[in-house]
């Protein structure tokens, strides 16, 4: 069925793509005579696009009801600030007015809330009368920096459009192979967290037989504590633009999506000026630079749903489907957007192959080692005393990222979640016996994922994180497999008898479930979170004892 649905969207292609249709229809109408309209012109039944058009949150009646939404990441939930937050709101907009997002990307300060389209810092609720009125507000931007002996994310060689049409001249009249070497060389890798190298999924793509392949930009940050994509969308939109056209140039693609969160309402605004101005200048387009080189790109605004983050979820979201995950192989690069060969990468893989091409591979593989190397954008939440996004050498001791960058902590800390909702949970005594290293990490049982970085406080209670991250899971999962849809409901219900004291966790059964869903789940969202979980009941099980009771 979903074979037979991509298909038929992939008719129209990207411009005025299906879930685009399917999102404006559903934000500026009222009337359901649409979905008709648009099932007719895509020869599908009333249900198919319904049953898309109800997947996602931004979509539903009861979320386009509300006027605001408090920030409910992990960062914003250990820092307390939600609920004074949501009064405030409530107060100001009526109790049936004011619901949650996560998370808006404001880690470094946490606390936020979203209002008529706009994100906004949680201090910003003292103006919320010149809010209401469609005043400016001006805000403080997050801090940034790079620690890097060569920056390769945030230096300022691609920092405008005189930059960007010397050094795209340079490599769309170099030999492909050349490229992919490049990259190769370079030790570069995925930085989403699957850790897959770079170059090789390149050259997969480009040697996959197909007159017609893509390039996809997952710019679907979804992870509580990370706003590194958002740096990179907002500072470094050129970076990010210029990976992707070369990809499609070395790959044989002539156009691209990026795949922005709706959660980033400046981030695409950014991007969509960055565009705009390479079209103008002919950097975009029929013939770039009197070559036979053609690319085009897009923007696909994310709708709410967190595992659009996993790749063929991503797919599926942009043909118009039900954001659900599929069964690999094939692969992307073999079978992807309108099952054409695609490459997707995350934002940051993409600024960093940029870096790679105009600062030099050998430069890049000098730093940190094979399988985790050059640099990598770690974020602070406000925990911190140095909140904000700064690129780190890749191997530096993770007590210096801490502590000599990160500045350490302004009160106690007793843990950090490393990596968003799937990451490793890691008490601060494991934490500093580590290096920034992605397979350091995942052998000592955690998971350094996007290197976002959640603290939780010596006095906020392991139960309740817990729980919220059955909860969030719960919410998120795309409801495909039975052990990630049944698992994260089950585990919900056990936490949720704890935090009541209505009944203690049976530890024997949280332990099968556990199991259960890494083992059975189709993908990371429900098939990860057992890993958090995991590292709590083994470095916190003392502080939960009179929770749980060992037998069933």
């Amino acid at each position: 069925m979903s074979k037979n649905i991509s298909n038929l969207s992939g008719r129209v292609g990207l411009k005025k793509n299906l879930f685009e249709k399917i999102s404006e229809r559903s934000l500026n109408s009222k009337d359901a005579s649409g979905i008709k309209e648009i099932a007719n012109e895509y020869h599908m039944g009333v249900s198919t696009i319904h049953g898309a058009e109800s997947f996602y949150e931004f979509l539903r009646p009861s979320h386009r009801a509300k006027k605001a939404f408090v920030c409910n990441g992990s960062a914003c939930m250990c820092s307390g600030t939600q609920e004074p937050l949501k009064k405030k709101l409530k107060e100001k907009l009526g109790d049936d007015k004011v619901g949650e997002m996560f998370c808006l990307g404001h880690c470094y300060e946490n606390k936020a809330f979203h209002y008529d389209g706009e994100n906004y810092a949680g201090n910003d609720i003292d103006k919320i009368d010149e809010i209401i009125k469609g005043e400016k507000i001006e805000q403080e931007k997050f801090f940034s920096k790079s620690f890097a002996s060569t920056s390769f994310l945030m230096d300022d060689k691609l920092s405008n459009l005189d930059q960007f049409k010397d050094v795209l001249n340079k490599f769309i009249n170099t030999d492909k192979q050349e490229i992919i070497k490049s990259l190769l060389d370079s030790n570069l890798t995925g930085r989403g967290g699957a850790g897959f190298p770079a170059g090789m999924k390149w050259d997969f793509c480009r040697k996959a037989p197909s007159e017609k392949k893509y390039v996809i930009c997952n710019a679907d940050e979804g992870d509580s504590g990370a706003f590194s994509d958002r740096y990179l969308l907002e500072d470094q939109p050129l970076k990010v633009l210029f990976g992707m056209i070369i990809c499609g140039y070395v790959i044989g693609s002539d156009e691209g999506v990026l795949y922005i969160r709706g959660e980033y309402p400046k981030s695409i605004e950014a991007i969509n000026g960055c565009i705009n101005s390479l079209k103008k200048e002919g950097l975009l387009g029929e013939n770039i630079l009197g070559t036979n080189f053609s690319f085009d790109l897009n923007i696909c605004i994310g709708q709410g749903a967190y595992i659009c983050g996993e790749e063929t979820a991503l797919i599926a979201s942009i043909e118009g489907r039900r954001a659900e995950v599929d069964v690999r192989p094939p692969f992307p690069v073999t079978e992807g957007l309108y099952k054409k060969p695609t490459v997707v990468n995350n934002v940051e893989t993409l600024a960093a192959a940029t870096g790679i091409l105009i600062n030099g591979a050998e430069k890049f593989a000098a730093i940190g080692n094979k399988k985790s190397a050059g640099t990598k954008l770690v974020c602070f939440d406000s925990f911190f005393n140095n909140p904000g996004v700064y690129e780190v050498e890749m191997g530096t001791p993770m007590k210096k990222v801490l502590n000599d960058i990160g500045g350490g902590f302004k009160e106690p800390i007793k843990a950090l979640q490393i990596g968003g909702p799937l990451g490793g949970v890691i008490p601060i005594s494991e934490i500093e016996k580590l290096n920034l290293d992605f397979q350091e990490f995942t052998a000592a049982g955690f998971m350094l994922g996007h290197a976002s970085i959640v603290s939780i406080p010596k006095d906020f209670p392991m139960v309740e994180y817990i729980h919220h991250l059955f909860e969030f899971t719960a919410e998120e999962s795309c409801g495909k497999c039975f052990p990630g849809r049944l698992g994260s409901y089950r585990g919900k219900e056990m936490f949720d008898q704890a935090k009541n004291k209505t009944a203690k966790i049976p530890l024997k059964l949280l332990n099968e479930l556990l199991v259960t869903m890494k083992k059975g789940c189709l993908c990371a969202l429900c098939g990860a979170i057992p890993t958090p979980i995991m590292n709590i009941l083994k470095y916190f099980g003392d502080e939960m004892k009179d929770d749980m009771v060992k037998d069933n």
